[in-house]
């Protein structure tokens, strides 16, 4: 029995690289496309917002040269890119799908608003909203708190390559050790880095929770909507 009805579901450019070092990986697209599909099956509504940083990431196009806003800009149109290609995704495994964006640009996506997003949802259509916010200076996260705000989500699924939220990065430090469950007041005082201040602040100031998870391993996104204990829950 799923534990969420409607929930936001953040995904990574980064991790659509699966095995590559840039683009798009066919093989990890069409996992995140079977993992969504079974939620859809539950009667789980699914909204998605994708960042760009396996094409462009702005702010560090900006440390090489690039003006900030065009450089947020392009990685915005990434982020659109990766929307589409999820959607084709989801499309092959007969899953109905549409691609909202922040900026019009139709007809690659319909413009974007909180009563088409839910209207579509309702009717059990999977909701992808691509361009980030549509401003300049803000993160996918951040895009992704105000969506999952605004569409009413019940949580915020932030699939990662790591299984939760650590002390540190387990990457790099082995010694690190992994919290069940955290305060967004604890994510401030121990300065982690679970997503930006400002998308952090949004989810905490609108009672929206967050739960980190690898997305990664098969099965995973299904496990934690059916309430499983894996990943991090952030809560307040």
């Amino acid at each position: 029995m799923a534990k969420y009805k409607r929930i936001l579901l953040k995904l990574s450019g980064e991790s659509l690289m699966g095995a590559q070092s840039y683009g798009i990986d066919s093989n990890r697209l069409n996992e995140y496309a079977k993992q969504i599909s079974e939620l859809v099956a539950q009667g789980i509504q699914v909204g998605i917002v994708i960042g760009g940083g396996n094409i462009f990431r702005g702010l560090s196009g900006a440390t090489n040269g690039f003006d900030r806003v065009k450089g947020d800009q392009m990685g915005m149109l990434a982020t659109v890119i990766n929307s589409l290609a999820l959607h084709s995704a989801l499309q092959v495994s007969g899953i109905k799908t549409k691609v909202f964006t922040s900026i019009r640009m139709e007809p690659v996506g319909e413009f974007y608003s909180k009563e088409k997003a839910i209207e579509a949802l309702e009717n059990g259509t999977v909701v992808i909203i691509a361009g980030g916010t549509g401003n300049p200076y803000f993160t996918t996260d951040t895009a992704s708190a105000l969506r999952g705000i605004e569409i009413e989500a019940e949580i915020m699924l932030k699939g990662t390559r790591v299984d939760g939220i650590y002390t540190a990065d387990p990457e790099k430090d082995p010694s690190a050790t992994k919290f069940e469950k955290i305060s967004f007041d604890e994510i401030y005082n121990k300065n982690l880095k679970v997503m930006d201040l400002t998308a952090t602040t949004l989810c905490k100031e609108n009672n929206l929770p967050i739960l980190v998870f690898n997305m990664d391993k098969k099965g995973n996104l299904k496990k934690v909507v059916n309430g499983e204990n894996i990943g991090t829950i952030v809560h307040l």
